[in-house]
């Protein structure tokens, strides 16, 4: 059912979750709404098909940027860069993976916290990365913190550009890179020197 999961996702991505009925999809795509039940089960598991769509393929973008990249400063970079690259080219799935309207509880909100989760693995290996290995584990815990500020940041940064579209994606990409950026600097070489003086 590839044109149900195409209309879901376009109908989600427009309205969100919470205003979409499965009445509506079944109109959309011309089937029945016993079929579509009958074929994802219900309105949260046909939600979830389309976030899967949405979820892998910015994971997939921007593990294949990161993949190339030389050192954890410049995946780090080059991944922010992908995620608002991918938000300027598909809104939609932006639209259906960060849903404002998303069930706080439940299932749905379990696939997201995984999405998310996901994303924020590879935050944490590129700032743990640019520790010295006999510190990692000690730092395991700011870094996570400092992981989850800059996933927060680029989602509401990313909201705003959506919003208001006052710089081009590639923009705030750079601005959010150029704030943080040193201050990450700073805490690794800190981390280092503290590393190197034990």
């Amino acid at each position: 059912m590839e044109q149900a999961l195409t209309a879901a996702h376009a109908l989600f991505a427009e309205r969100g979750y919470a205003a979409v009925t499965m009445d509506e999809v079944a109109a959309a795509v011309g089937v029945t709404k016993p079929l579509l039940y009958n074929y994802f089960g219900n309105k949260e598991r046909l939600y979830i098909a389309c976030m899967k769509r949405a979820g892998d393929a910015l994971v997939a973008t921007i593990l294949e940027t990161v993949a190339d990249t030389g050192n954890p400063s410049e995946a780090l970079n080059d991944g922010l860069r992908a995620f608002f690259a991918f938000l300027d080219a598909d809104r939609a799935a932006w639209a259906v993976l960060f849903d404002e309207t998303l069930p706080q509880s439940g299932v749905v909100a379990n696939r997201v916290a995984d999405y998310r989760g996901r994303l924020l693995e590879l935050v944490a290996g590129s700032l743990l990365a640019q520790l010295p290995s006999r510190r990692r584990d000690a730092a395991s815990t700011e870094v996570e913190a400092l992981s989850t500020a800059l996933m927060g940041a680029a989602e509401a940064l990313a909201r705003w550009w959506l919003r208001t579209e006052a710089v081009s994606a590639q923009e705030a990409a750079e601005l959010l890179i150029s704030t943080i950026e040193p201050g990450l600097r700073a805490r690794s070489s800190k981390s280092k020197s503290k590393g190197d003086r034990s």
